[in-house]
């Protein structure tokens, strides 16, 4: 859990400038930014994959928490099921509906915001920025389309 709570906390724009200066100047593995090939996004995919994935840790927990306490799961204890077959069979997928069903809206905003950050940070030309210039620009034909596709995605 320390983990989840340290890569949500941790705002991406220092992540993604700690990583590219660890694996690009230090250690000299993958480059600094730009689209020339699959290791250019690397460390872009770690840095808007590492909240998502500790929001999602953490969702899980509590819900599988709160889950183990239901009469269902001492039920099912009861009528003798091992131990893996309750988390497996019945807790972890019932702790599941509640992650599922409140991950897309949760993460919509985070992601348009996010990916902006992170396509600067590493000079990437994506729909992040493409919807930053269109605002400035006042284009809202782009703008819509770009939350659109945006919304689709999440």
């Amino acid at each position: 859990m320390g983990a989840a709570v340290l890569g949500q906390a941790i705002p991406g724009f220092w992540l993604g400038l700690m990583l590219i200066y660890f694996f690009s100047v230090r250690l000299h593995w993958l480059p600094t930014g730009g689209m020339d090939g699959p290791a250019n996004f690397v460390m872009p995919c770690v840095v808007l994959a590492s909240f998502y994935a500790a929001r999602i840790a953490r969702l899980t927990r509590s819900s599988v928490l709160d889950t183990l306490n239901e009469e269902f799961v001492l039920t099912a204890r009861a009528k003798g099921q091992t131990e893996r077959g309750v988390l497996y069979g019945h807790v972890f997928r019932n702790a599941m509906l509640i992650v599922i069903s409140g991950f897309p809206a949760a993460f919509i905003g985070v992601l348009f915001t996010s990916s902006l950050l992170i396509e600067v940070i590493f000079s990437l030309d994506g729909l992040g920025l493409l919807g930053f210039e269109a605002t400035i620009n006042r284009d809202y034909p782009v703008i819509l389309g770009s939350l659109f596709i945006f919304s689709l995605l999440g």
